[in-house]
C-alpha cells in the first residue's frame, strides 16, 4: 500500500484511446515529505506522517519550524497519517506521485462541501406538505410530525431534522487513476471527489 497527500484542482474530461469522453477530477499531489514514522514500539502501531503543502515561516510555530528543519524541510500546511504501508520510507525522504500506478485503483479521502445550517428538504430530501390547498401558509417544507406524544415525551436520538449539513469526512472508494503527469504532480481520476476546490485530499492504494 502506498499514500500521498493532494490538492483538488478542478474536474475536466479526457479522451481515452478509443475515444471515449471520461470525466475525470484533477488532483496536484505531492511532493511529500516524511515528516515522522510512527512504530509499534513507540506508538503501539505501525504508520508515516506525511506533510504537504509549503507554507511561510511567519506563520509557523516555533515548534512546527523546529521539527521541519531536523528533517531538512520548510513548515508544511497540510499533515496527514497513513497506515499499513509498504513503501521503505525513512525521515525526510520525499513522496511524489510517481509512487501511484496509472490505470490502479485508489481511495480518496477529503472533506465534502459545507452547506451550512439546512432544513429537512435540503438535507434529507424531504418532499414537502403537500400543496398549498389547505391552508398551509408557510409550512410547505416543514419536517411535519416528530411522532413523540406524551409516551415516551422525548425525540428519539438519530430523528431526521434539520442541522448542519455537509463539512464530514468522506472516503470514496475505488476510483481509476486515468493519467499521471509527473512533471506537473498530476493525478488524473476518474469521477468526482468530495471537497471544495483547493481543497485536502488523501490518497491511498
Amino acid at each position: 500500500m502506498s499514500g500521498i497527500i493532494g490538492k483538488k484542482v478542478g474536474m475536466t474530461s479526457v479522451f481515452t484511446e478509443d475515444g471515449t469522453n471520461v470525466p475525470v477530477t484533477v488532483i496536484e499531489a505531492g511532493p511529500c515529505v516524511v515528516s515522522q514514522i510512527k512504530t509499534v514500539e513507540s506508538d503501539g502501531y505501525n504508520a508515516i506522517q506525511l506533510a504537504f503543502d509549503d507554507k511561510k515561516e511567519k506563520s509557523a510555530t516555533k515548534p512546527e519550524i523546529e521539527r521541519f528543519k531536523k528533517i531538512g524541510a520548510t513548515p508544511k500546511r497540510k499533515i496527514a497519517e497513513f497506515k499499513n504501508i509498504e513503501q521503505e520510507v525513512k525521515l525526510g525522504d520525499i513522496v511524489t506521485v510517481e509512487s501511484l500506478e496509472e490505470n490502479a485503483l485508489i481511495n480518496v479521502t477529503g472533506i465534502s462541501k459545507g452547506k451550512g445550517y439546512q432544513g429537512v428538504v435540503k438535507r434529507h430530501h424531504f418532499g414537502g406538505v403537500g400543496g398549498t390547498t389547505h391552508g398551509q401558509h408557510n409550512r410547505l417544507r416543514a419536517p411535519g410530525s416528530l411522532g413523540a406524544s406524551s409516551f415516551p415525551s422525548k425525540v428519539f436520538k438519530g430523528m431526521r431534522m434539520a442541522g448542519r449539513t455537509g463539512n464530514d469526512t468522506v472516503k470514496v472508494r475505488n476510483l481509476k487513476i486515468v493519467k499521471i503527469i509527473a512533471e506537473h504532480n498530476l493525478v488524473l481520476v476518474k469521477g468526482a471527489v468530495p471537497g471544495a476546490k483547493g481543497s485536502y485530499l488523501k490518497l491511498e492504494n
